[in-house]
C-alpha cells in the first residue's frame, strides 16, 4: 500500500511539473497576441511601455521606434499570422536567467508574403508576462 501511495504521489508530481510550463506558455501566448497587435498598427510607443524592464534597459524608446519604423513599415500590413512553435526557457544568451518563452510565427505581410517572427517574452516580477525582443526573418 504505502508503495502504491509513492507511485501515485510521483506521477502526480511529474504531472503537475509538466502541466506548469505549459499553463505559463498559454499566458506567454495571450501576451504576445497582445503585443504583437500593438506592433501591427504602428503603436511603438505603447509597446515600448508594456515591453518587459529587460528590454527598456538595453534599448531606448527612440530607438525602439526607429528600428521597429524601418524594419515594420516597409512589410505593410500582416496578412495571417500563425503560430509555429512555443517554448518555455530559463535561460537566454546575453540576459539574466529568467522565466521565457520564445514564439515563432509563420506570418505574411502585404509585401512579404513569408516571413516567421520571433517574439521573446519575459515573466516579470509583477506577474504578467511583457515582450523582451523582437525580430523577422
Amino acid at each position: 500500500m504505502k508503495r502504491c501511495y509513492y507511485s501515485l504521489l510521483i506521477l502526480c508530481l511529474a504531472l503537475t511539473t509538466a502541466a506548469f510550463p505549459q499553463d505559463k506558455t498559454q499566458a506567454a501566448e495571450k501576451a504576445a497576441a497582445d503585443w504583437l497587435k500593438l506592433l501591427d498598427f504602428d503603436a511603438y510607443a505603447k509597446s515600448w511601455h508594456q515591453a518587459s524592464t529587460t528590454l527598456k534597459i538595453k534599448v531606448t524608446e527612440g530607438n525602439y521606434e526607429q528600428t521597429l519604423r524601418a524594419t515594420r513599415s516597409p512589410l505593410g500590413t500582416v496578412l495571417s499570422r500563425q503560430m509555429k512553435s512555443v517554448e518555455y526557457r530559463t535561460q537566454l544568451p546575453g540576459v539574466p536567467d529568467a522565466e521565457y518563452a520564445l514564439l515563432k510565427y509563420d506570418t505574411s505581410f502585404e509585401h512579404k508574403k513569408r516571413a516567421i517572427e520571433t517574439v521573446t517574452m519575459t515573466l516579470e516580477k509583477d506577474g504578467h508576462w511583457r515582450g523582451a525582443g523582437y525580430s523577422i526573418k
